[in-house]
């Protein structure tokens, strides 16, 4: 059993690597073009969180058993805070300001979360509150892709749901609610059961409209980041311009 425990450990491990570099292509254009033009860094925020209280919970002093999980998320950690200084850099100044705002309380967030668990609260106590900010914060993320699949189901079309992505967040969240379930963890177990079931959906939706992928179109960057971030953004804005333009 414990090997087993570690061999899906290992494997959650190789996957959510794979996750946490998917952005690479994107970031490779913002730093060629100098600038973020209309992409949304929430996302990599949201992300950053979810490492952080992950890799938290997974440290001996809080949960026993789960170093895989810490491991993981202090790549995360690092890759997305790679990421959001980066952002930071090209991104306009409101924008930027906002970002850093957001960056800032997730710090004070985090910070909270360590120093609560560490000086207020001791053994079951402190695996329970930590076990679930890291299982809230998961959830959120997992359930990222919904849009999308709002948008499959509306336009019978998958053009806007790339299968090695929900094929990955399938096998991720499957590795670890496999994990979670051998280590008695519910709060590894169930967040990521939950991606796994979510995971399932978009590959079910999938193969069902897997032949209606939509006319050829030639789309531009800021739609292929939206895609990839799980996010459809509409065009409000630049009808909230023509409608200015029209006045």
């Amino acid at each position: 059993m414990a090997v087993l425990h570690l061999v899906f450990g290992i494997f959650g491990n190789a996957l959510a690597l794979f996750l946490f570099l998917a952005p690479l292509i994107t970031f490779k254009r913002i730093v060629a073009n100098k600038s973020t033009e209309k992409f949304s860094g929430i996302p990599y925020i949201m992300t950053l969180l979810n490492c952080l209280l992950s890799a938290w919970y997974g440290l001996p002093f809080v949960s026993s058993d789960n170093i895989p999980v810490s491991t993981i998320n202090g790549v995360g950690t690092v890759i997305e805070t790679i990421y959001i200084m980066i952002f930071i850099i090209f991104a306009p100044r409101k924008q930027k300001a906002k970002i850093i705002g957001l960056f800032t309380f997730e710090l004070a967030v985090f910070s909270i979360v360590v120093f609560v668990s560490l000086f207020a609260l001791h053994g079951s106590s402190r695996k329970l509150f930590c076990g679930f900010a890291s299982a809230i914060c998961s959830i959120i993320m997992y359930a990222s892709p919904l849009s999308i699949m709002r948008v499959v189901i509306r336009t019978k079309s998958v053009e806007f749901m790339p299968f090695y992505l929900s094929l990955f967040v399938f096998l991720c969240g499957t590795s670890w609610f496999i994990f979670g379930l051998l280590g008695r963890d519910p709060f590894l177990a169930v967040p990521n059961g939950v991606g796994s079931g979510l995971g399932a959906i978009q590959l079910i939706l999938y193969f069902i409209y897997r032949d209606n992928k939509g006319a050829p179109k030639k789309q531009t960057p800021i739609e292929e980041e939206t895609m990839e971030m799980g996010h459809i953004k509409h065009n409000e804005e630049k009808q909230s311009n023509a409608n200015g333009i029209r006045k």
